[in-house]
């Protein structure tokens, strides 16, 4: 299997360069389980499915502490028949469309109470697409009972679905969303983020 993700993260300030590269710093905890690239664009993150998102957690929390708007866009991808297979991306825990919806939906529940606070507040947007699996609007349906019943829902938008409250539980969300539903664990499920904190809009 191969999973990862290409992340970007745009701080709204002067001194962009040292949030940015202080953030980084962050990421330095996963350097044993995922490979981290960075270049002018973007930084790629490869490796076991359920260590992507608190990666990019802590990534995204170090940046927000600075006070300033925040923006981090990321492209989520686990499955995609056009990458190889990778032994660091082999998941720990059981992903994918396994099971009952219901039962999926409860344990992703369960994962998000669970989550940390981190004092962040946090305005998210995301988009998931199944790929490989035949029913997938059972499984798009399936999304969003759970996105309902998160506790961080916010509102549907054309095209994606809106989340907010603290970032631990926000990125727990789009963990489960990513992991739980959309395919078999084998198949290709994306997801389309963009989270933002501190935005001066929000006053």
């Amino acid at each position: 299997m191969y999973s990862g993700a290409q992340i970007s993260l745009y701080p709204m300030a002067d001194d962009f360069v040292g949030i940015i590269l202080g953030s980084i710093r962050a990421l330095d905890r996963y350097r044993d389980t995922l490979r981290i690239e960075t270049d002018d664009l973007s930084t790629l993150l490869v490796g076991p499915p359920e260590q992507l998102f608190p990666a990019m957690r802590d990534l995204f929390v170090a940046a927000a502490r600075s006070g300033r708007h925040c923006v981090l866009s990321a492209c989520v991808s686990r499955g995609c028949p056009g990458e190889p297979d990778d032994p660091r991306c082999a998941p720990s825990t059981d992903i994918g469309a396994e099971g009952p919806l219901d039962v999926r939906i409860v344990a992703a529940q369960e994962v998000v109470n669970a989550a940390p606070a981190t004092g962040i507040t946090v305005a998210a947007q995301f988009s998931h697409y199944p790929l490989s699996h035949g029913q997938y609007m059972d499984e798009i349906y399936g999304v969003i009972d759970f996105l309902k019943s998160s506790g961080v829902f916010d509102r549907p938008k054309n095209f994606c679905t809106r989340l907010a409250g603290d970032a631990g539980p926000v990125f727990a969300t789009l963990e489960q969303a990513f992991l739980r539903f959309g395919a078999p664990p084998e198949g290709h499920v994306t997801l389309d983020v963009t989270v933002s904190a501190n935005s001066p809009s929000r006053r």
